[in-house]
């Protein structure tokens, strides 16, 4: 959900329409076996994660609501028309927790730590499976191996990282067997029933998949559909579920004449200990008490850092702590002191002197890598944002400035270079061009910086640029390419010691 509420603000940074849909999938069997009063619940805490991780979603979209299920029967009754649905009897490894079925060759048999059973489990996602015969409707998937194949060819990098797309193009080229897209409603009451059949009820991934045509309006009048937002720029999933949004969801979409997704991002995992997060074990972090403790823009911070793409990445309080205190309160924190609080400086002065004539700021060479160094970092993170789709290359590439940046000023010691001392606050006195060079150039980073960190930390953010005193009309990212001569006089109290600092000292160590 913060990957994807990244993005959103990105595009919404840039200056465009966007719109960020997440929300719950209610049906199914292993949701059906709880009490109403526990979904309602999930559904409250899901809704409330959402607000304390201020995403900034235009949609929380629940399946069971009825535009929703008037979108899924007419997806249904569309693929029945075309012919792309057909009974027959199903035969096959059943696992309750993916709600799908496996071939043999998907199954292989363990030994049950905990228990010491001998299991049949998915190699894909290690659940239990077991042995199901039914009867019930078939989509013909096998029909779409060479327009997948084909949609793959013209698209390398429709999925983000480049080892999962290649897992993909490897599935389907070993061949594709038809889907079955309904259950007993016998067995499986909880859901959508087919329109055509009640005994049957429709498989919960074509419900599930279906909530990202929803709220861009599907059904849609012939041609209307991009109206509405659709096809969607990215969707943003965890590698488990691959398989179904990378070629269930493209051949139903080509098999409804409906454009597909333009990206698909499948991140990798958070582990604990280095173990797989499980509730049943207790191998879980409660995201709230963590909230609780770091605050939005840390864990937001610390989730884009070193949340992995490729990789699954290990949580750990420490991560979180040693984070903070480098890069956080040690690098961005520690930079904006050395500038705002300076004493042998005004930075009002200092930026006006600087931007209102041919100043030579290239000087020494020093001052010359820093300036290409922060001209450069919009571009190089507009690349990672919307062309590699690798939000944490972005982030991590604006830090990279931050601590290039310590080093820079720490070189440099305008400090030292100070004539003499005076209260700079109400000083017009401009300084010599080698100290003005060397704190407007430091200060042009942070305000780079300020600009670019919105969507990764909008409070943290906002509170850097109007402690630099960046207008708020001018914080877009076209002025992260642009000269700025305007800011300067902070429109917050930067304060004394630990009070107005960007990061305070931590309650905790541990």
């Amino acid at each position: 959900m913060v990957l994807a509420d990244i993005l959103k603000r990105w595009w919404v940074l840039r200056g465009k329409q966007a719109l960020l849909c997440t929300g719950t999938d209610e049906h199914g069997m292993k949701v059906r076996s709880y009490i109403k009063t526990w979904r309602e619940t999930y559904i409250e805490r899901s809704q409330d994660l959402a607000s304390r991780l201020e995403l900034t979603n235009d949609h929380f979209v629940r399946t069971t609501d009825q535009d929703h299920r008037e979108a899924v029967q007419f997806a249904w009754t569309r693929l029945q028309e075309r012919g792309y649905i057909y009974p027959g009897k199903h035969e096959g490894w059943y696992s309750i927790s993916d709600e799908t079925f496996y071939p043999q060759s998907a199954v292989h048999l363990i030994v049950d730590p905990p228990t010491g059973r001998k299991i049949m489990v998915s190699m894909e996602t290690g659940t239990e499976v077991n042995w199901q015969s039914e009867y019930n409707y078939h989509f013909k998937l096998s029909e779409f191996r060479e327009p997948l194949l084909e949609f793959y060819r013209e698209n390398p990098h429709w999925v983000v990282p480049q080892t999962r797309m290649e897992q993909v193009v490897k599935a389907v080229s070993e061949g594709l067997q038809d889907l079955s897209i309904s259950r007993p409603a016998e067995r499986l009451a909880w859901g959508i029933p087919v329109p055509t059949d009640d005994t049957q009820t429709i498989y919960v991934w074509l419900d599930a998949l279906t909530n990202y045509i929803t709220k861009a309006g599907f059904p849609w009048a012939p041609g209307k559909d991009s109206e509405q937002g659709w096809p969607a720029d990215v969707h943003i999933i965890g590698k488990d579920i691959t398989r179904f949004h990378c070629i269930y969801w493209p051949a139903l979409l080509m098999a409804l004449g409906i454009s597909l997704p333009k990206n698909i991002v499948a991140h990798a995992h958070w582990t604990l200990g280095n173990k797989k997060m499980s509730k049943s074990t207790g191998n879980v972090v409660d995201p709230f008490f963590a909230l609780d403790r770091f605050g939005v823009d840390v864990m937001r911070f610390y989730l884009a850092y070193d949340g992995g793409l490729a990789q699954d990445a290990d949580y750990s309080n420490y991560h979180i702590i040693e984070k903070y205190r480098k890069a956080l309160q040690g690098g961005l924190g520690n930079l904006t002191s050395r500038i705002v609080r300076g004493k042998g400086w005004n930075l009002r002065v200092v930026v006006d002197q600087c931007t209102s004539r041919s100043m030579p700021l290239h000087t020494r060479n020093e001052h010359k890598l820093q300036k290409e160094f922060l001209d450069g970092l919009p571009r190089v993170v507009q690349e990672s944002m919307e062309k590699e789709l690798d939000i944490r290359a972005g982030l991590r590439a604006i830090m990279n400035l931050i601590y290039e940046t310590n080093r820079y000023i720490s070189e440099m010691q305008p400090w030292k270079l100070v004539a003499k001392p005076y209260v700079a606050s109400h000083s017009k006195e401009e300084p010599s061009a080698e100290l003005a060079t060397t704190v407007y150039l430091t200060a042009e980073t942070l305000r780079k910086v300020g600009i670019l960190l919105q969507p990764f930390m909008p409070n943290k953010a906002a509170q850097l640029l109007d402690t630099l005193g960046v207008d708020q009309e001018r914080r877009t990212f076209d002025w992260s390419q642009k000269v700025d001569d305007s800011y300067g006089t902070s429109k917050v109290e930067v304060g004394r010691g630990v009070e107005g600092v960007l990061f305070g000292p931590l309650q905790s160590n541990f």
